[in-house]
């Protein structure tokens, strides 16, 4: 079963998260600071880690951009700071998910599952055997090919966060159509219920930073106005 990595300084609620977590089958180690919730993901290699962002020696924050310069497990954030910005730069890190506190142990359970399952999907498009077509995009100079989990822009890979590539890959499979914020979500982040649409917003940014020769006049992925966005190129 996937091992997560619970991070959070309310040893009561780390437990609590680490108790449900178990109970769904899951293998899980705690953390209770920055600093050891370093050590520790580097030692396990965790298939999902649930960050707090207050924590004692090393802000959650610093936390999470290391690990996502090391590892492309999910993170999925964890705070009683509800203001948009926290969200927003969480994301920006490399943050999967940010999750409010208070939350119920049921809405971050199926978060869980939702981020798992996008692994699997991601590891089973990866292993495919060598005889099947590849699962490939060219849209001018720019090349996705879902079976290596690769994005080639000018001839160079393109270093993307793992749900920048998902969803850029979804977009360009389905170019042309036009999808609403709550849909992405559903498609590609795999929600059983509306997330937060900044979510999408943040990505899609990353992603015309990286695809586009100008980001501010994007080519490749637009915005349709009142509706959502599409893969137009």
């Amino acid at each position: 079963m996937p091992t997560i990595l619970v991070v959070d300084d309310e040893r009561t609620l780390a437990e609590t998260i680490a108790y449900n977590l178990r109970r769904e089958g899951y293998e899980v180690r705690l953390a209770f600071d920055g600093e050891q919730a370093l050590d520790l993901a580097r030692q396990v290699n965790p298939d999902l880690i649930l960050l707090d962002i207050m924590l004692p020696k090393l802000h959650g924050l610093e936390v999470c951009r290391i690990l996502r310069g090391e590892m492309t497990a999910p993170i999925l954030v964890l705070s009683a700071r509800a203001d948009e910005v926290d969200k927003v730069v969480g994301l920006e890190l490399g943050a999967d998910d940010y999750v409010t506190k208070p939350f119920s142990m049921r809405e971050l359970l199926a978060r869980v599952r939702a981020a798992l399952r996008r692994v699997q999907i991601t590891r089973h498009e990866v292993a495919t055997d060598s005889d099947t077509s590849p699962d490939r995009v060219v849209s001018g100079d720019l090349e996705i090919d879902a079976s290596r989990h690769l994005v080639l822009w000018q001839g160079v890979p393109v270093p993307l966060k793992p749900k920048e590539f998902d969803l850029l890959a979804f977009l360009a499979r389905n170019r042309g159509r036009v999808f609403s914020r709550d849909a992405l979500l559903q498609h590609v982040w795999g929600y059983e219920y509306a997330g937060d649409t900044r979510t999408v917003d943040v990505h899609i940014r990353g992603l015309r930073e990286k695809i586009e020769e100008d980001p501010s006049t994007p080519r490749r992925i637009e915005t349709v106005r009142g509706v959502g966005y599409r893969f137009k190129a």
